[in-house]
């Protein structure tokens, strides 16, 4: 194995892990919650977390971390103390401990997510071309990482065994903290462009621009439903069926389908254009949130629907980010992305994490969740998402083929 290679590989295991770390809790948290008896609001404050931990890493991440510290120093240090935070968490019954250990965990793991990131492409020789390979690595993180939980968790798991998922994820946290001080050194970046306060400025301004307005307020309302997904899913899982040691591993045939999904992207994005690919993405969520109201019976189907979790990434989330890098002024364009990732890892998921768990109170009867009323609630914004990118979204370019200078706005 060439150097290169060597490289690429070590930065592909980096993201395994990197990825399976979050992996291993995320599909389980909020069942886990319900069994702990935390309310809706408590529930919320604990959901929140990733969400207001990604609007502190955003800056956090690039403004102080990326200028002032070797990125593996720093991903060394916030491993070992987001790990030591996820063991606490396991061990936290009561609500004040739980969340205050879970939220020290997110404050420390979600700046790793863009300093991993930054690592990668201030080691790789072509980014543009390799990048691609090693950032799957994540995806196949995610996938892995269910697996184990097979054998750790039975058919009817509760609170004890469950709460292995944090278990799992801090071992991990170790294991990364031990494996990235095997990493290419990479000093503090002391000029880091694109993320001054002109450019944040000129990227909210743009929202002045219908297209990017319409855009945005679709993005607020395609995230909210895709981490509303993660909210839900584990209960309703085992309501049709799925025993709580395999709803990892069925969640989990969406992120195989995404690594799908993303090989096809170019095809499709250049074939259907910006806006039908978009819609494509969204009317995915539309897709299986109506199957998961209307075919609760048929587990086979609800098992099979997952797949379109990689349509519903790759031809919105992914697509939104190809857009804002082929249309946007160069001069902005990490602050645009910056604004559009506010909104999918963090406002997204924190008000998914207050709406969720709220329906899942107002629809419950008896023990017994209504989750038809509940699935037609995302179904229906799913659905105006739709309507306002067919009628409102009106891109300056039909797809990155015709790309040019006079198609940013300005």
């Amino acid at each position: 194995m060439n150097t290169d290679s060597s490289i690429k590989f070590k930065l592909f295991i980096m993201m395994i892990l990197e990825i399976a770390i979050w992996g291993a809790w995320q599909i389980k948290i909020f069942s886990y919650m319900g069994m702990l008896k935390f309310t809706a609001d408590q529930q919320w404050l604990v959901g929140s977390s990733f969400g207001i931990a990604s609007l502190v890493g955003i800056f956090f991440s690039n403004q102080f971390a990326d200028r002032n510290f070797a990125a593996e120093r720093f991903l060394f240090f916030s491993h070992v103390v987001g790990g030591l935070a996820l063991i606490g968490t396991a061990f936290a019954t009561s609500f004040v401990p739980f969340f205050t250990y879970f939220l020290i965990y997110c404050l420390l793991y979600v700046p790793t997510i863009s300093v991993t990131n930054s690592l990668a492409f201030a080691n790789l020789k072509d980014p543009a071309k390799d990048f691609g390979f090693v950032r799957m690595g994540g995806t196949i993180g995610w996938i892995m990482v269910s697996w184990p939980f097979i054998f750790l968790l039975s058919e009817k798991a509760g609170p004890e065994e469950t709460k292995w998922v944090f278990i799992v994820a801090g071992i991990l946290s170790f294991v990364l903290a031990a494996y990235c001080l095997t990493l290419p050194h990479t000093p503090p970046r002391k000029n880091v462009e694109g993320m001054d306060k002109v450019a944040w400025l000129k990227a909210v301004k743009l929202l002045g621009i219908p297209y990017v307005l319409v855009l945005f307020v679709v993005t607020f309302i395609d995230a909210t439903i895709h981490n509303g997904y993660f909210v839900v899913i584990d209960g309703f899982l085992q309501k049709v069926g799925i025993s709580a040691n395999m709803s990892m591993v069925v969640s989990s045939i969406g992120q195989l389908a995404e690594i799908v999904t993303m090989v096809v992207l170019g095809t499709v994005l250049k074939k259907l254009g910006w806006k039908t690919t978009l819609i494509v993405g969204i009317f995915g969520h539309a897709a299986r949130f109506g199957v998961f109201a209307f075919f609760q019976e048929s587990a086979w189907l609800i098992v099979a629907i997952q797949v379109l979790h990689g349509v519903c990434y790759a031809f919105y989330f992914v697509t939104v980010y190809i857009f804002v890098d082929a249309v946007f002024p160069k001069d902005i364009r990490a602050s645009a992305q910056g604004l559009f990732n506010l909104l999918i890892l963090g406002l997204g998921m924190v008000v998914a994490s207050k709406l969720f768990p709220e329906l899942l109170v107002r629809y419950t009867s008896n023990g017994v969740v209504d989750y038809q009323s509940l699935f037609l609630v995302p179904t229906g914004l799913a659905l105006a998402g739709i309507l306002l990118l067919a009628l409102f979204f009106k891109p300056p370019t039909h797809g990155p083929d015709d790309v040019g200078e006079s198609s940013a706005p300005h």
